[in-house]
């Protein structure tokens, strides 16, 4: 699948090996205002700043009431979880650590194309502080903490990390 995406909009295109082309499949893609998935990498969760704990574990702890319970995949492919969450509604997370505050993902060729992708859908990307598409790169692989996703998911987000 192919998505492409301008200022006006998301649509996804689906190769038809038939004919060799690939033909819109998903007009005008929404990226939900919520969804019942989060993905990060747990095997890092006590690295993570305490905001970010604080919002795994409220993922965790989502009850039917609450709106969940939520489910945690995470296939260690950004392009996959970042395309699920995008169609179905949630959130990707990619914090920085102890080890690593900066994160590992690169602003310019890996969270840019993501985030534009999703704000264009309706969705919302940040470092935890700021939107990713206002960060003035200051060299050519900077790295950055990312998180994109549902509005309302990111929201909430960003409710645990005060920003």
């Amino acid at each position: 699948m192919l998505v492409y995406a301008t200022r006006r909009g998301v649509n996804g295109f689906t190769l038809d090996p038939s004919i060799g082309e690939f033909c819109l499949s998903h007009p005008d893609i929404k990226c939900p205002p919520s969804g019942k998935i989060y993905s990060v990498n747990h095997g890092n969760f006590f690295q993570y700043d305490g905001g970010v704990r604080k919002y795994i574990t409220a993922c965790q702890n989502k009850t039917k009431e609450s709106g969940g319970p939520y489910t945690q995949r995470y296939i260690g492919s950004m392009v996959a979880d970042v395309h699920r969450n995008l169609i179905k509604g949630g959130i990707f997370m990619y914090p920085g650590t102890v080890d690593k505050p900066k994160g590992k993902l690169r602003l310019l060729y890996e969270c840019n194309p993501f985030a534009f992708i999703v704000e264009a859908a309706g969705g919302k990307a940040t470092d935890g502080k700021q939107s990713i598409l206002d960060i003035q790169p200051t060299e050519l692989h900077q790295r950055t903490p990312f998180f994109v996703g549902s509005k309302d998911m990111m929201a909430e987000l960003e409710e645990c990390m005060g920003s």
